[in-house]
C-alpha cells in the first residue's frame, strides 16, 4: 500500500498498473459478532466510536466488470451511521442475502463489513470486460451497485431487483485504503478539487439530484418554491445549491443561527430557523400538533409573498413528515428519502388526497443521474460542502458527529492521503471557485 500511495503522491500514475496488488489493506469495518453490541439502548445512545474498527483485511478477488481502487479519501454518510449502530437492522443480513445470489457475490458474505459509500482515488486494477477505465485513472465512485441481469433495471437501474448501495448493502466499501466497485460506478474526479473534497459529494449530491431535479423525482422547474429540510446538512446543502442553480426559490429550514448563516452564504434568502422559532411538530411521543403545521405554512407564505411550497424536499422522516404533507401546495409534491429521524411516518391523509398532492419515494440515483450530478461539481456549478476532515483512525468520531448532528455539510475521512490539500490538477479553475469550495470549512 505504501508503494501505491507513494506513486500517486509522486504523480507516477502510469506506474500504478505495474505495482503488485497488496495482499491486504486497512479498512473501517463492523464485526458480525458485535451486532448485538447496543441491544436495548435508545438510538441516541448507540455510539459508533465503539463499533467502528480500523483493521487489516484481505484484498478481495477482482471479478469481471469490476475495479479495484486505491482510495485517497472518503466521507461519512448517514448509512455509515446506520451500519455502525446496527439500526434499523444489522447490515450483515444484506451481505448474507447477496452472498447467496451467485458465486462471485459470495465474497461479500464475511464476518466483517467494510463500510463507506464514497471515495476519491486512483484505479489500481480492472477486471475482464472493463474498457472505459484503466489503472492510473483518477476517479470518484457513486454508490449504486447493480447486477443488471433483470429487464426491470434497463429502463432505470434503481428499479433493478438486485440494486444495492455499495458499502452499505455490499462489502468492500470506500472507508478503506482499497475498495472494490463495479466499473459502472466510476466517474472522473473533478480536477480542481482535493481528494477529500472530491470524495464528499458523491452519495448526497447524486441523491439530491434524483430527488429534486430528475424526472424520476420532483422534476423541479424554474420558479418552484422548494421547502428544504436540513438545508445546511449533507443532503440539504446540495439540494439548496441545485434549487438556486435551477431558478427555483428555496425555503431553507435549519436548526441554528450558524446554520442559517451558512445557507445565506450559498445565496438562499428565505430561511427558517426552526429552533429559534420554536417549532414542535409533536406534542408528545404519539401525538402531532396540526397547529404547528399551520404555523409553518403561514411562515412559508410570509417569506414567499403568499406562495405555498411546490416541492417539499423531505428526508428527516417521522419528525417532520406530517408537516411536510400539510404545507405542500395543492397539487404539490413531497419527495422523500432517508428518514433519519424515524421510518414510521404519520400524516393526515385528508391533506394529501383532497388537495391532490403526491408523495414520491426517491432512493439514490442511477448512473446517468449520478454522472450529471458529478458533472455539476466538475463544472463548478455545485460545490462540495465539506466542513471537517478526520484521519481514518478517528472515523468513529466522524460517524459520531454525524449521528449526533454535530456537523455541518459533509464530514470527510483521509484514507491513503497523508494530509489534506492534495490531488488538485486544475489550480486555475480552483482559484475561481475557492471561496465557494471552502464555504463550509471550519464551521
Amino acid at each position: 500500500m505504501f508503494e501505491i500511495r507513494d506513486a500517486i503522491l509522486a504523480d507516477e500514475l502510469d506506474a500504478i498498473g505495474g505495482l503488485p496488488t497488496p495482499a491486504s489493506y486497512r479498512a473501517v469495518l463492523v464485526r458480525k459478532d458485535e451486532q448485538d453490541l447496543f441491544a436495548g439502548l435508545p438510538t441516541r445512545d448507540k455510539d459508533p466510536r465503539k463499533s467502528l474498527h480500523v483493521e487489516e483485511v484481505p484484498t478481495p478477488e477482482l471479478g469481471p466488470g469490476e475495479a479495484l481502487v486505491a482510495v485517497m479519501a472518503s466521507s461519512v454518510n448517514y448509512n455509515t451511521v446506520w451500519t455502525s449502530i446496527f439500526e434499523p437492522v444489522s447490515t450483515f443480513g444484506f451481505l448474507e442475502r447477496y452472498g447467496r445470489l451467485h458465486d462471485l457475490a459470495r465474497r461479500h458474505d464475511l464476518p466483517y463489513h467494510v463500510v463507506g459509500s464514497d471515495l476519491a482515488g486512483v484505479v489500481l486494477r480492472v477486471g475482464s470486460g472493463v474498457n472505459r477505465w484503466k489503472p492510473g485513472d483518477e476517479v470518484v465512485a457513486h454508490c449504486l451497485s447493480v447486477e443488471l441481469e433483470d429487464p426491470a433495471g434497463h429502463d432505470d437501474t434503481m428499479l433493478d431487483p438486485q440494486q444495492r448501495i455499495w458499502g452499505f448493502e455490499t462489502n468492500f466499501g470506500g472507508l478503506a485504503e482499497l475498495a472494490l466497485v463495479k466499473s459502472n460506478q466510476l466517474m472522473p474526479k473533478p480536477a480542481h478539487l482535493t481528494w477529500e473534497e472530491a470524495a464528499a459529494p458523491g452519495l448526497v449530491n447524486s441523491t439530491a439530484y434524483r430527488q429534486l431535479v430528475s424526472p424520476n423525482g420532483a422534476n423541479m422547474k424554474q420558479g418552484d418554491v422548494v421547502l428544504i429540510w436540513g438545508a445546511s446538512g449533507g443532503l440539504g446543502s446540495y439540494a439548496t445549491q441545485m434549487a438556486l442553480n435551477g431558478g427555483a426559490i428555496p425555503v431553507c429550514v435549519v436548526s441554528s443561527p450558524e446554520k442559517a448563516a451558512i445557507v445565506r452564504t450559498m445565496g438562499a434568502e428565505l430561511v427558517i430557523d426552526r429552533s429559534a422559532e420554536g417549532y414542535a411538530f409533536w406534542s408528545d411521543e404519539h401525538t402531532q400538533d396540526p397547529r404547528e403545521w399551520q404555523r409553518l405554512g403561514k411562515r412559508i407564505r410570509e417569506l414567499t409573498g403568499g406562495d405555498d411550497a411546490d416541492i417539499v424536499f423531505e428526508h428527516p422522516g417521522r419528525e417532520t413528515f406530517g408537516a411536510s404533507v400539510y404545507v405542500a401546495k395543492r397539487g404539490g409534491t413531497i419527495v422523500t428519502c432517508a428518514s433519519t429521524s424515524g421510518f414510521q411516518h404519520t400524516y393526515d391523509n385528508r391533506y394529501l388526497w383532497m388537495n391532490l398532492k403526491r408523495i414520491i419515494g426517491s432512493h439514490f440515483a442511477n448512473y446517468k443521474e449520478a454522472w450529471e450530478a458529478n458533472r455539476l461539481i466538475d463544472r463548478g456549478l455545485v460545490h462540495p460542502t465539506l466542513s471537517k476532515v478526520y484521519p481514518m483512525a478517528d472515523v468513529g468520531q466522524a460517524a459520531y458527529d454525524v449521528h449526533r448532528n454535530l456537523h455541518q455539510g459533509k464530514v470527510g475521512v483521509l484514507t491513503l492521503a497523508p494530509e489534506e490539500g492534495l490531488g488538485v490538477r486544475d489550480a486555475e479553475k480552483r482559484a475561481r471557485h475557492l471561496t465557494a469550495i471552502n464555504r463550509f470549512r471550519g464551521v
